[in-house]
């Protein structure tokens, strides 16, 4: 196995780990709604607290798998430019010997 292949093995283990984030999340928000749908009442109010609430989870949530998803391609980035450079040093000093 190349370097160029461990860094890629490397870089989808780090996005599948954001994303499985990204769904416990998902699965936080829905519980929180079955906690809502107990506890206030549908009344079809429009933009009432119980859609205030659930409007603003859901928001929350985006806020948070979107800087999951952010920070995931930024070490992705980093961790490909630092596999490059590697690779690049790795061939200079290897034409020097």
């Amino acid at each position: 196995m190349t370097s160029t292949e461990t860094g890629s093995g490397s870089a989808d283990r780090i996005i599948e780990s954001f994303h499985d984030a990204g769904n416990t999340a998902l699965e936080s928000v829905r519980k929180f709604l079955d906690i809502v749908d107990g506890v206030f009442p549908d009344v079809r109010a429009d933009n009432g607290p119980r859609q205030q609430i659930i409007d603003s989870a859901f928001k929350m949530t985006e806020e948070l798998v979107g800087a999951s998803t952010q920070l995931a391609e930024k070490i992705v980035k980093a961790s490909q430019d630092a596999l490059g450079k590697a690779e690049k040093e790795g061939r200079r000093l290897s034409e020097k010997s």
